[in-house]
């Protein structure tokens, strides 16, 4: 890179709101005390809950299995449980509802639940965690919107099942039209269903906003009551997210908590009007708004897709995977997803000898965006964790150009080689090639220079993309890279994974 530049930017210098990213949580025991008490508590009362916990599911679980006796699946979806099986169904929400109390938490309801009649589907937001379960059961058992997968988890699947989901099939290319048919005719439907509960949001956040609310429960155009839940702790333990602490360590914190508060508010029932009801994702907007009023937080555009992104993102161990749906915003906010810079600095033949060390004003005029601009800074923060004022740019290129368009792993990991080619005519040396592989494949290091001997047998010193290409084509390891599964295909809802034998933990 030829063109140098003195200026920078100091980060007290401009300082602005931080743009959100509600698929991210931290979690960690900060103080002495935190620390002792947990290890005091998994002791003495971590054992105790758990057995609690088993007891009631395992009740639970033989409840629902008489309950379901002689139901076929077909039964289960085409007319609602009546009689002795209703009043089953009302003792396992009961037994589940026990098992939250007595694990420890303290609950808080505010307004009323509505009947079927007056709201027929429940909107329950923001959804954070396998917790949020304790809303189910309260309203005693509501039909929810799952994921097929869901009815054959051990136990709690039984218990999910006896509440007569609508379930979504991912592997179903028509899953999404025989879902909304599905939640048309049971809301709309004069048999006594009942109420239809969702999680609008489709995934989990953090609930430092509420992101785009799913269409599908919206259709029937039926009246909605907003559900709003909350967990007032001082110490966030429930939060379960993409990026953040495994679902192990959550429930582990949480039980060893002397108690955890959850709050309960159903708010108004939302009858939409003529122009909601032709307009399902207008319906989905203003009862998302309505909810955020009550909650105290801001809505954003985000989406399950962006979740998409961050998989995809993390499996291939790309640089600030969890930041990319933060990248991608904060680009929209200065133009420049319309302008294709990136791929026009890719395209240029830039050498990088000087990339790892980009100041900010160097930062703001290679991608010709106003240095004045809070979104500028954003952007130039989120690869500055260190607060040196440079960054590595190549790294900005990378998250960048692989996540703006469908490309497969071959085509990433092309980019990657031209990204940290120092030479300038595709030839990379070991270090080159390692960073190329390690943040596109998840490589280890070592295996990735242990490749690189393989390839480079005439000990040049480098290799070529070429090179490393024809070696891949003969190794078994790399197989997915040249199979219809490495352009990234969904398949039961998830990406496909680089199955390499050594990847980076």
């Amino acid at each position: 890179m030829d063109t140098k530049y003195t200026g920078g930017i100091s980060h007290e210098e401009c300082s602005s709101g931080v743009l959100l990213n509600p698929f991210v949580h931290h979690l960690e025991l900060e103080t002495t005390y935190e620390k002792i008490k947990t290890g005091v508590l998994t002791v003495v009362l971590l054992p105790i809950r758990v057995f609690i916990i088993c007891f009631f599911v395992m009740v639970g679980w033989i409840f629902a299995s008489i309950g379901l006796l002689g139901l076929t699946e077909q039964e289960l979806r085409e007319k609602p449980l009546d009689g002795w099986r209703n009043i089953v169904r009302f003792i396992c929400a009961r037994l589940i509802r026990c098992m939250f109390i007595l694990g420890g938490f303290r609950l808080k309801v505010f307004g009323k639940q509505s009947t079927r009649e007056s709201a027929p589907v429940v909107a329950l937001a923001p959804h954070s965690s396998f917790i949020d379960s304790i809303a189910m059961v309260y309203m005693g058992g509501p039909s929810i919107v799952a994921k097929g997968e869901t009815a054959s988890v051990p136990f709690f699947g039984k218990l999910i099942n006896f509440t007569q989901p609508v379930y979504v099939w991912r592997d179903d290319p028509d899953s999404r039209q025989n879902t909304i048919k599905e939640i048309i005719n049971r809301a709309t439907s004069d048999l006594d269903w009942p109420q239809i509960l969702i999680f609008p949001e489709g995934t989990c956040t953090n609930r430092s906003c509420l992101i785009t609310f799913k269409p599908g429960a919206f259709y029937p155009g039926v009246p909605i009551q907003p559900v709003c839940i909350r967990y007032p702790n001082r110490l966030d333990t429930v939060t379960w997210t993409w990026e953040g602490p495994s679902a192990l360590k959550l429930l582990w914190l949480t039980l060893t908590q002397p108690y955890s508060n959850c709050e309960i508010e159903f708010l108004p029932v939302y009858t939409p009007s003529e122009e909601e009801k032709r307009d399902p994702k207008l319906f989905a907007n203003n009862v998302r708004a309505v909810m955020a009023k009550a909650l105290g937080i801001p809505v954003t555009d985000y989406s399950y897709d962006d979740c998409k992104l961050m998989i995809k993102a993390r499996e291939m161990n790309l640089p600030y995977a969890a930041s990319l749906v933060e990248v991608r915003k904060l680009r929209s906010r200065l133009g420049l997803q319309n302008t294709n810079t990136e791929e026009a600095l890719l395209r240029s033949n830039m050498t990088c000898r000087e990339c790892c060390k980009i100041t900010y004003l160097e930062f703001c005029n290679l991608l010709n965006i106003p240095s004045d601009d809070a979104s500028s800074v954003q952007l130039f923060r989120i690869y500055d964790k260190k607060n040196s004022g440079v960054i590595d740019f190549r790294e900005y290129l990378l998250g960048v150009l692989c996540i703006e368009k469908e490309r497969n792993t071959l085509e990433v990991l092309q980019i990657a080689c031209k990204i940290y080619d120092r030479s300038g005519f595709g030839r990379l040396c070991p270090d080159d090639f390692c960073q190329a592989v390690c943040q596109t494949l998840a490589l280890t290091k070592d295996y990735a220079l242990e490749v690189f001997d393989q390839v480079d047998r005439n000990q040049l010193g480098y290799i070529t993309f070429e090179n490393f290409v024809t070696y891949a084509q003969r190794k078994a390891e790399f197989s997915n890279l040249f199979s219809l599964c490495q352009g990234e295909k969904q398949r039961n809802g998830e990406i496909c994974p680089n199955d390499h034998s050594k990847k980076v933990d």
